[in-house]
């Protein structure tokens, strides 16, 4: 066995019991909260006996301790049982299934564009650092960052879908149109454009202010006085070298964001109309549908130890001291 896969299988058992916290913290706090799916259905049908939400109750499992509820939970999880939405009338792995495919399309989107340009604009800011470039990137990002998502959403659709009519404002694909094929693929690119960008101006503007940041820390290196005592090109020293090595703080900060990514596309596909896991959580959210917002929770921390796993790896490639132990 080779120390990369030890590497690989050693996190896998650490993530085993982080997984496992974090099943058990979101079931507490989400049963802490007030009212049930019981309660939900005999309020929208305008009132019901106590008898029957009683009845409700016990039909759900709801009736029993909670600590049977969590026991028959972290059960289900463990054979694959992911249960039945009472409130969407479905299986909740159908649900998830039709959602996970457009939330992790807006998701792989976004982390192209804001880690590509993010990089990109800051490493431009670096090498011209006090010049106007450096202060127009700098004025930029700081702006990006403080603005809210929802605002940004909002404004995009004013000027590019209503003022200009170049975008879509709402939803994944022009489903009257009946597109296949390639017709599909670029009708759903066009949709995605809005939502996609919307979403990478937050992170590209913090990826730009760290690699920016990154890269003069790294300038001012011993390692980088050498290179340039050795005779090497200004050139080859920052893209052979610095580069390398300022990409690191961002790999990790990649890694730390997938959760807050996840939480963002909540806003964006409520903006959107983008029918992925964010909206469809929002939606579970006020109808106390447990069942499913508990499988979004588990599939949202295991993306965030499967990414940052990922990270790991990256690091022991990019970085030649960390080893794979």
């Amino acid at each position: 066995m080779t120390a990369r896969l030890r590497f690989i299988l050693g996190r896998l058992v650490q993530a085993v019991p982080i997984v496992l916290g974090i099943i058990i913290l979101n079931f507490l706090l989400l049963h802490l909260a007030p009212g049930d799916v019981a309660t939900v259905l005999a309020g929208e049908a305008g009132g019901a006996p106590p008898e029957y939400v009683a009845q409700l109750r016990h039909d759900f499992g709801l009736d029993q301790p909670l600590w049977i509820q969590l026991l028959l939970y972290i059960k289900n999880i463990l054979s694959l049982d992911l249960g039945y939405s009472f409130r969407q009338s479905m299986p909740v792995l159908q649900l998830i299934l039709e959602r996970l495919g457009p939330t992790l399309l807006l998701m792989g989107t976004t982390l192209l564009i804001s880690v590509g340009f993010g990089v990109l604009l800051g490493l431009i800011a670096a090498m011209r650092v006090r010049r106007w470039a450096d202060t127009m990137i700098s004025i930029l990002a700081i702006i990006a960052y403080a603005t809210p998502l929802f605002w940004i959403g909002l404004m995009l659709i004013v000027l590019f879908s209503i003022k200009l009519d170049w975008l879509p404002t709402t939803g994944m694909e022009t489903v009257a149109a009946f597109y296949e094929g390639w017709d599909r693929v670029l009708d759903i690119a066009w949709h995605l454009v809005l939502p996609a960008l919307t979403l990478s101006l937050f992170y590209m503007a913090l990826y730009t202010r760290l690699m920016r940041a990154a890269m003069l820390e790294q300038a001012g290196m011993e390692y980088v006085t050498t290179a340039r005592a050795k005779g090497l090109t200004e050139r080859r020293i920052t893209f052979r070298h610095i580069l390398r090595n300022a990409f690191l703080p961002v790999l990790t900060i990649v890694g730390v964001q997938i959760g807050s990514l996840l939480g963002g596309s909540v806003i964006v596909e409520a903006v959107f109309a983008w029918p992925g896991l964010g909206q469809l959580a929002f939606q579970s959210l006020f109808a106390r549908d447990f069942n499913l917002l508990l499988v979004i929770f588990f599939l949202s921390a295991g993306l965030v130890v499967i990414v940052n796993l990922v990270v790991d790896v990256i690091y022991t490639l990019l970085d030649p001291r960390i080893e794979a132990r």
